[in-house]
C-alpha cells in the first residue's frame, strides 16, 4: 500500500488491508488533522481493500467530520463500489460523482 500527496488530495495505491492499516490510519489522520476544507482520497490506483482497510476509511470519515471536514471518495474501482453498495456506505461516504447502482455489474 502507498500513499501520496498533500492535505487536500492523497492517493491511496495498492492493498488497503490488515497488514497495511496502521500506516494508512496514521498518514489519513494527519492529513484530516493537518488540512482544511474536503480532503480528497483518490482511490482510482487502489487494488483491493478488506474490512480493516474499510474500517480505516470509515474512521477517516468520522475524524473528518469531527474537523468540521469532508471525505470525498475519487476513482472508486467497480468492486469496491459493489462492496460500498452491499454495506450501504454508499449513503453515507461523500463519493465524487456518486455510485450508479444500476450500472454496476451483477455478482
Amino acid at each position: 500500500m502507498h500513499i501520496r500527496g498533500d492535505h487536500a488530495e492523497l492517493v491511496v495505491g495498492g492493498v488497503l488491508d490488515v497488514r497495511s492499516a496502521a500506516d494508512a490510519r496514521t498518514v489519513l489522520h494527519s492529513a484530516v488533522d493537518d488540512g482544511v476544507g474536503d480532503l480528497v482520497l483518490d482511490l482510482s490506483e487502489l487494488v483491493s481493500w478488506d474490512a480493516t482497510g474499510l474500517g480505516v476509511i470509515m474512521g477517516a470519515h468520522r475524524r473528518a467530520g469531527r474537523c468540521g471536514r469532508r471525505l470525498v471518495l475519487r476513482g472508486v474501482p467497480p468492486q469496491m463500489q459493489r462492496l460500498l453498495v452491499a454495506t450501504r456506505l454508499h449513503r453515507i461516504l461523500a463519493i465524487e460523482g456518486g455510485i450508479g447502482v444500476e450500472s454496476l455489474p451483477r455478482v
